[in-house]
Order: structure tokens, then C-alpha cells, then sequence
């Protein structure tokens, strides 16, 4: 299954699963749940961090948390 990690600029997908112990709860709480939508906006050099809209909201997040995230692309 892929993951946010694999998510390339312009591509939206859907949040699938993911453990809650793995990803911080700020994440969370600014919507990083399943069945939100996300798409990448942008990348820093290395892939690390990723920019991501997820419903609205634009969050920067370490390539590591968003190989924990399993997306399903729309």
C-alpha cells in the first residue's frame, strides 16, 4: 500500500490507516485523520520535510511520520 512518503507533487489521495502511536498528536488535531483528503504541495530538497494540504490545512511533515500514513490515490 502506499504511503504519504510516496505521494508526488500535484497527487491527492485519501488517508487510509495508521497506528495513532506512530503519528504526533498534532498532527491529529489539525486533521490528519482517516478519510481526509491530501495532496502534496510542495518538497524540500531530499523529500524531507513534505508540504501537504490535508483538508484545507497546510502542514509540513518529516518524510519518516508520512512513511507511516497509508494513503489510497483518488
Amino acid at each position: 500500500m502506499l504511503t504519504l512518503a510516496d505521494l508526488q507533487k500535484g497527487q491527492r489521495a485519501v488517508i487510509r490507516e495508521f497506528s495513532v502511536e506512530s503519528v504526533p498528536l498534532k498532527l491529529l488535531e489539525m486533521g490528519c485523520l482517516p478519510g481526509n483528503e491530501v495532496s502534496l504541495v510542495q518538497q524540500a530538497p531530499f523529500r524531507d520535510p513534505l508540504y501537504l494540504n490535508i483538508n484545507g490545512s497546510h502542514l509540513a511533515i518529516r518524510k519518516e511520520t508520512a512513511d507511516k500514513i497509508q494513503i489510497e490515490l483518488i
